[in-house]
């Protein structure tokens, strides 16, 4: 009976998360042929994380605005427009594509203009699972979001790289379109998300104060605010470590095997689906600060284990284990806001709260791209007394610089993360 009612009270919820997963299937197998693509034509992984970069910093940049526009305008038709958009992207690839015109730069400029539009389909989607769905359902709603997303990180390099093999990149792209039509015509047709009646006074409010309105919620609830910067400096660590330069690292200590890049992928998928079942049907904690705090740390050690080896099992284990409280954390820092942030301020808050946490994300993959290929792999190339100490524990060759990459983030991860859970403020997030 339970689970009946479960499905009854999040019919249109479900309904819109299964359609949207299938869309973010062929968006991920599409990303994943074109980073294997790029590293083909470049061979570094600045070229990589460069391309990441242009992913982010719009939407970092635009977040401000786009939060108001998603408290203030219908989320249904930002979200489709914002699909429309993001299906536009793919037929241009697909179009250079065939006609053997496509190079990397046009790769960066696509994706800031995709970026530029995720800047608001991320706070109206956000805002709408929040209408969607109950409160006492948001900690496992967001296990579901993060199985889902496990589910697809795990087909995604799979199928992606079946059709490449047998299809090539244009089977790719025209998986990805098909699939973004499944996604579209659901939300179109099958989904309704209800408007929120805001107050005669908050539609003539002056849209730059309305801007401002997350900023100065966070700013007046410190906890809030703390835990924010506190995602903001992991957020920074963690693109310097596995979760920005995992790519990179496996590629270049394997000679370019995209087998084994594929298997540690789908190792993190499955730490991450295995989360995910954990989530949804575990009970929500009272100390949810804690909790977010402890699983930090554990996913910060999966860097360290990942440093000291060349065998790429234990990769897979390092990332299997590590990311299995990564969803946890996720799922209970979004419970964490949702049930301490009024909905009607959701979009402006989220997107406040989702500036300062990654505007770090950029800074930590330029900076993660240059010492790998301009600094510390170099280093790890010449011959001097601290070169050698340091091969005696990371090994020589490609990919050792990126290894002591790994092993001081996981180290400086672990010991902030761990620091946190005495500190009284973040009391107030466990009411």
């Amino acid at each position: 009976m339970k689970k009946l009612n479960f499905i009854k009270e999040l019919r249109s919820f479900l309904l819109l998360w299964s359609s949207q997963t299938v869309s973010e299937l062929g968006t991920a197998m599409t990303s994943y042929a074109l980073i294997i693509w790029i590293y083909g034509q470049k061979g570094t992984a600045s070229s990589i994380t460069l391309l990441t970069i242009c992913t982010f910093l719009p939407t970092i940049i635009f977040r401000f605005i786009a939060g108001t526009l998603a408290d203030r305008w219908d989320k249904k038709r930002i979200m489709l427009l914002t699909d429309l958009a993001a299906a536009c992207g793919t037929i241009t690839v697909l179009v250079l594509y065939s006609f053997s015109t496509l190079r990397i730069w046009h790769l960066y400029v696509i994706n800031v203009l995709l970026s530029f539009m995720n800047a608001f389909q991320n706070p109206a989607s956000f805002v709408a699972t929040s209408m969607l769905v109950p409160r006492k359902y948001y900690t496992r709603v967001s296990g579901l979001q993060s199985f889902s997303n496990s589910v697809v990180s795990i087909l995604a390099p799979a199928l992606g790289s079946c059709l490449l093999a047998f299809g090539g990149m244009t089977m790719v792209l025209v998986c990805d379109l098909v699939s973004f039509c499944v996604a579209f015509f659901v939300l179109l047709f099958f989904i309704k998300i209800p408007e929120i009646e805001y107050a005669e006074e908050k539609n003539r409010e002056p849209f730059l104060k309305s801007c401002l309105d997350g900023v100065h919620y966070l700013r007046d609830h410190a906890a809030l605010l703390h835990i924010t910067l506190f995602i903001a400096i992991i957020n920074f660590l963690a693109k310097l470590g596995n979760d920005g330069m995992i790519s990179p690292f496996v590629l270049s200590r394997t000679g370019n095997n995209q087998q084994v890049l594929g298997m540690v992928q789908s190792a993190v998928a499955l730490g991450l689906l295995a989360g995910s079942l954990i989530v949804t049907v575990m009970k929500p904690v009272r100390n949810k600060s804690k909790v977010v705090f402890v699983t930090t740390a554990f996913i910060f050690a999966g860097n360290v284990v990942q440093s000291l080896t060349l065998l790429p099992l234990v990769w897979c284990i390092a990332a299997f284990v590590s990311y299995i409280p990564a969803v946890i954390m996720n799922a209970n820092l979004t419970a964490i806001m949702r049930e301490h942030i009024p909905v009607e301020m959701q979009g402006r808050v989220f997107s406040a709260k989702d500036t300062l946490q990654n505007c770090t994300i950029p800074l930590g993959l330029f900076l993660g791209g240059v010492l790998a290929d301009y600094v510390i792999e170099p280093f790890m190339a010449t011959d001097s007394p601290i070169q050698e100490l340091l091969s005696r524990f990371f090994g020589s060759g490609s990919g050792s610089g990126i290894a002591v990459m790994f092993f001081f983030v996981g180290v400086f991860g672990i010991v902030i993360s761990l620091s946190r859970l005495k500190k009284p403020i973040y009391k107030d997030l466990n009411q």
